[in-house]
């Protein structure tokens, strides 16, 4: 098997770390040259993934030729970047090749899920998505976890899940498509909320309300899209929100901290090396729920702070004085 990675972020070269270890050929597809010279160069991909040596099996390239010869195909461009890749990349690969989704987000104005977005570019069906609560620094060191591999072709997700899957990175198969994609997507705006919680330092407590009442809300409008309940239970759902909400290391959770702070989002976005994939995917949620007919209060405050310039302490006021209900 030989893999192309789409995308040179730090889950993008962490992914291929991970097939590496398994003896699998690698080419990362970098859409800057000086992330590419580093990683053929230095061995190293000191932009996104920093401190971390790559194997001599992982090659990268500007050219997206490089996936003519790939068995297996992931894209891990950001959602809103991932339409005009994956356009590019139509015609170049095998019709016999597995292509796989590692994006997490909803693309703005077309609504549509990343795998939805490949499937359309690329003329092509049944694209895998691989989601979790995966921080890929962690994963970089060696440290252990867990994914999931969702696809409608059995034989396609079991192939991808032998390929990734070692004995300190465990993966799940799931044929909860639209369930996996929507866990990983909207997570990143209740980590908004809840950096937005931990800047304000409204305690454990707080943190802990913020959580339950968002995997209510992403199971809410997951649902009404098809997604299945317990796949919300899972690793794709509670498993990487909690990761999300809680570590230092989320860039989503970092956004709501530092607008806590009295930070704009200007401000912040300029200071990122990567995408904060919960920023442009709530707007992208909330007409999602509007056109499902289906309340988002938390997602609904995080739009408010980030687009209309509400007190992020105000925001946390109005989901706690909103009319009481059953749970």
């Amino acid at each position: 098997m030989r893999a192309v990675i789409v995308g040179a972020g730090g889950w993008g070269t962490t992914i291929a770390l991970l097939l590496a270890e398994n003896k699998i050929p690698v080419t990362i597809w970098a859409h800057e040259k000086e992330v590419v010279a580093a990683i053929n160069e230095s061995r190293e991909n000191r932009q996104f993934l920093p401190g971390f040596q790559l194997p001599a099996t992982i090659e990268a390239s500007t050219d997206l030729t490089c996936l003519k010869n790939a068995d297996l195909c992931i894209f891990v461009v950001p959602t809103q970047f991932l339409r005009s890749v994956a356009a590019r990349a139509k015609g170049m690969l095998s019709p016999a090749a597995i292509v796989v989704s590692a994006s997490k987000g909803i693309e703005e104005g077309t609504l549509k899920l990343p795998a939805e977005i490949i499937e359309q570019e690329l003329g092509i069906d049944r694209v895998c998505v691989i989601s979790g609560p995966n921080l890929s620094k962690e994963i970089a060191k060696g440290l252990p976890a867990a994914a999931v591999v969702a696809g409608s072709d059995k034989n396609k997700t079991l192939a991808v899940q032998q390929a990734l899957i070692s004995k300190r990175f465990r993966v799940y198969t799931n044929d909860d498509v639209i369930g996996a994609q929507l866990g990983g997507a909207l997570k990143n705006v209740v980590a908004i909320a809840a950096g937005i919680a931990d800047g304000l330092q409204l305690g454990d407590n707080a943190k802990s309300a913020m959580l339950i009442r968002g995997i209510a809300e992403i199971t809410r409008l997951g649902v009404a899209m098809g997604g299945r309940r317990e796949t919300f239970a899972g690793l794709t759902g509670m498993g990487d929100l909690i990761t999300t909400c809680s570590s230092r290391l989320s860039r989503n959770h970092s956004v709501g901290e530092k607008l806590a702070k009295g930070e704009s989002l200007k401000m912040i976005m300029g200071g990122m090396k990567e995408v904060a994939e919960g920023v442009p995917t709530v707007t992208a949620a909330l007409a999602l729920a509007k056109q499902y007919q289906i309340e988002l209060p938390i997602a609904q405050q995080v739009n408010d702070v980030l687009y209309q310039g509400k007190n992020p302490y105000a925001a946390i006021t109005e989901l706690m004085t909103r009319a009481a209900t059953a749970e």
